[in-house]
């Protein structure tokens, strides 16, 4: 089973572009070196929250945390499936894409790797971790066609073993990287016609944010077009977090106070649910996912 995870981990490209060469402030060093305690065996503490908002009368949400640990001596490993998808098309078309490209896509994951990681299977296949992640949004996006035809939704996925990351995103959802040294830092693209315009330099950041269209995606799971998701591995913050959330957040929350939120927070389901009030209290124009994950060692 370790030669087996060794022979998974190391079948992936790592993004080094979120790492960071300057010599740390003392402000940021101090701030690193809080962390005095040590866990073992290290593991994954996750929050979670969810709002209908103050502006819509349904919820087409949905969001799904997995978690485990196994340590026996030889061998430890943290790992986990942490999915928010956003669904639309409509009261029950929404709802039932989101629903139903969540649970495919976490039931191929966890089909697929738990039980080699338990020792239970040991799978010879030449898969990596990119591509079995691509395979669980193309179930997902055939599930979606098939249950509900005429609805959509974002999908975006994060597969923790042991310190990576792998992201799988279609749509607008996010997944942030968030440091105690101050930094906060989006790992997704969105896929949204209104980012694509801020990026051809069509409008500006603070137009983007009240623009018309700014929901409109030409990328999602259910739309006829084919796709490919954007996937990539990373280091998983240590210390720090990884958020995962709907743009019922992100949409009307600065980045700078779910900063402030998280790091003053006691654990990750109290941040969660403090980001879900300062999301409602700003309007609560849209349903409200969070998933907070935290490694401990």
């Amino acid at each position: 089973m370790k030669k087996f995870i060794e022979k998974l981990l190391g079948k992936k490209k790592v993004n080094q572009s979120t790492i960071e060469t300057a010599p740390l402030s003392e402000e940021q060093l101090g701030s690193v070196s809080e962390r005095l305690v040590h866990y073992k065996p290290t593991q994954l503490l996750v929050g979670s929250a969810q709002s209908v908002g103050k502006q819509r009368d349904h919820n087409e949400d949905t969001l799904l945390a997995v978690n485990a640990v196994l340590s026996d001596g030889s061998t430890e490993i943290t790992f986990g499936v942490f999915i928010v998808a956003d669904g639309m098309g409509g009261h029950q078309n929404g709802e039932i894409a989101s629903g139903k490209a969540a649970r495919v896509m976490a039931d191929y994951l966890l089909s697929k790797l738990y039980p080699t990681l338990l020792g239970l299977r040991f799978d010879d296949d030449n898969d990596s971790l990119q591509e079995i992640m691509e395979a669980g949004v193309n179930r997902a996006q055939q599930a979606v066609l098939s249950k509900a035809p005429g609805g959509g939704t974002t999908l975006t996925a994060a597969l923790v073993i042991g310190d990576q990351v792998t992201i799988s995103q279609v749509g607008d959802s996010r997944v942030y990287f968030l440091y105690p040294d101050g930094r906060i830092q989006v790992m997704t693209h969105d896929h949204s016609l209104v980012r694509r315009l801020v990026e051809l330099g069509q409008i500006s950041e603070k137009e983007a944010s009240s623009h018309p269209q700014r929901n409109v995606l030409y990328r999602a799971v259910g739309q006829s077009e084919p796709f490919r998701p954007d996937i990539n591995t990373h280091v998983l913050p240590n210390p720090g977090y990884m958020l995962l959330c709907s743009d019922g957040l992100w949409g009307v929350v600065p980045e700078i106070e779910m900063l402030r939120v998280v790091k003053a927070a006691a654990n990750p389901t109290e941040a969660c649910h403090q980001l879900v009030e300062l999301a409602n209290s700003a309007g609560g124009p849209d349903n409200i996912s969070v998933v907070l994950v935290q490694r401990l060692d």
